[in-house]
């Protein structure tokens, strides 16, 4: 329905038209996909939104296509905008990442006065976000940073959220955010995370963890349309049934959803026109770079990143092509399965195995990040709320987070969530169909990177012993770098250069 558009600062009601003088409760500045659709949520749960975009044309068109759904109060500059919220004034930024968020931060805080909050909803990198709540605080006002999930659907019908930033600032936010955020089993998704960029940290990791849950799902599907020959349309029916049990996912449910889509153009499956790239768009990257500084290792988040980044060396793979590089052709090698009803479900039943498990494996590495982040940045972050909150909204929402809650929720000490007995029983319940996938495949030529790496850190945790003491005396015979020895406490080293290769305790 088009509207008249009203410039001056009153609210546009559905019912009665111009209320003057009212003001909003809560603003949002950036009127793009994500940020009209965020500020059309506000709107639809009862508040005055006031609406800025630097084009006005874009303010514009969100009142004129939406403005029966509530109240706004739009405006055509940053001052009038700033003046037609209420106290402490709230502003959601919904802006290119980068200089532009900078800017639009001191525009805002210019205008604003202390006590005021300036949240920053979009995919900022934490440590951006811990210094730009460090030089906001200094004058006064809260910084949020707040990380959502769902992307322009979510923003609309209800996203997961993220809110870091002071608890005085949740005090305002909180109440706006539960009305906004997705529900699940009756609970918002939405929590405050802890001080400064501990919302984007989480946000952060989440989209790391999308990125290895996508790749698993990728692994699976090329397993089993190039190994067992399936077509499009028997794959789909393949996630869907699995969309059924321990795998219900919003991924899974959608990837059935992409399989069944025919190409309007051609009519061929969708699949197999698109472009075999994947994009990136940095908060993968952002987790893998994070979790080297902490020391923790993200190994199926990592191969993620990674093989999105082989598929997008095209000229490599072209070469690749030319070369005739040698391997087994993945049709040959699994020929007597895909030729044996039997023997083909058992193996499509061991990907959903393997899947589940290395699934298990990526949060849990996830986690881990988490814990270790908040260790170094001093933040109180409440791992089984973060679980609770991504049932609902987000992309990786799945029904096993409601076991990954209660496993944190416990009381219960442990290190990683392989450890907690639920998690533990399942990937030992999986891990017989885990190694055969990555065998089979290996012998195939089909790589799965992620399934590989999962299975090896896995591996890697339960083994008494690993090669890291081979590769601790390499780096004392060549760098003098010290090692520990398993019968007595402190530091040696030994001198390789000198008949005899004594050996010196330094501390």
């Amino acid at each position: 329905m088009s509207r008249t558009l009203v410039v001056e600062q009153s609210a546009i009601d559905t019912k009665g038209g111009a209320v003057a003088e009212e003001l909003a409760n809560i603003g949002v500045v950036g009127l793009a996909a994500m940020g009209a659709s965020l500020a059309r949520n506000l709107a639809h749960h009862g508040n005055t939104v006031a609406v800025y975009n630097r084009h006005y044309s874009r303010t514009e068109t969100l009142i004129n296509e939406h403005g029966d759904e509530g109240k706004f109060i739009p405006s055509k500059t940053l001052e009038e905008f700033v003046a037609s919220l209420a106290k402490p004034r709230t502003a959601i930024i919904m802006v290119k990442a980068g200089d532009p968020t900078d800017q639009m931060i001191n525009a805002l805080a210019d205008l604003m006065e202390p006590g005021d909050i300036i949240v920053d909803a979009g995919n900022a990198y934490f440590k951006d976000t811990i210094r730009r709540e460090k030089a906001i605080r200094a004058r006064g006002l809260h910084f949020v940073g707040c990380g959502v999930s769902g992307g322009e659907e979510g923003a609309l019908k209800g996203p997961s959220m993220m809110p870091g930033g002071t608890e005085e600032s949740w005090k305002t936010l909180g109440p706006i955010l539960k009305t906004i955020s997705a529900q699940a089993e009756g609970e918002p998704c939405v929590t405050h995370i802890g001080s400064d960029g501990a919302g984007h940290f989480v946000k952060m990791v989440h989209n790391g963890i999308e990125y290895a849950d996508m790749q698993l799902i990728s692994e699976s599907y090329d397993l089993m349309r190039r190994g067992l020959g399936l077509s499009v349309d028997e794959l789909a029916d393949v996630f869907a049934e699995w969309n059924k049990g321990d795998l219900d996912s919003y991924l899974i449910e959608i990837t059935a959803e992409v399989l069944r889509h025919k190409d309007a153009k051609t009519g061929k499956p969708f699949l197999d026109i698109v472009v075999d790239r994947a994009g990136m768009k940095g908060t993968g990257t952002w987790t893998v770079q994070t979790a080297l500084s902490l020391g923790t290792p993200v190994t199926g988040i990592g191969e993620a990143v990674f093989a999105r980044g082989l598929s997008s060396e095209a000229d490599l793979r072209a070469e690749a092509q030319t070369k005739g590089l040698a391997g087994p052709e993945p049709e040959g090698a699994f020929s007597a399965i895909a030729a044996d009803p039997e023997e083909r479900a058992a193996f499509i039943e061991d990907v959903r195995q393997a899947l589940y498990a290395s699934k298990i494996v990526a949060y849990a590495q996830g986690f881990n990040e988490i814990e270790e982040g908040a260790k170094e940045y001093n933040w109180k972050i409440d791992l089984g709320a973060v679980a609770r909150i991504w049932r609902g909204g987000c992309i990786i929402r799945a029904k096993f987070l409601n076991r990954i809650s209660d496993a944190y929720d416990s009381g219960e000490q442990f290190g990683s969530l392989l450890f907690d007995p639920f998690f533990k029983a399942a990937v030992e319940g999986a891990q017989a169909s885990w190694r055969r996938v990555v065998a089979r495949a290996a012998e195939a030529g089909i790589p799965v990177p992620v399934f590989s790496s999962s299975l090896a850190y896995y591996d890697g945790l339960r083994s008494k012993r690993l090669p890291a003491a081979l590769i601790q005396g390499q780096r004392d015979f060549f760098g003098a770098h010290t090692y520990g020895r398993v019968d007595e406490p402190g530091v040696f080293h030994t001198l390789w250069a000198e008949p005899g290769r004594k050996e010196i305790k330094q501390a």
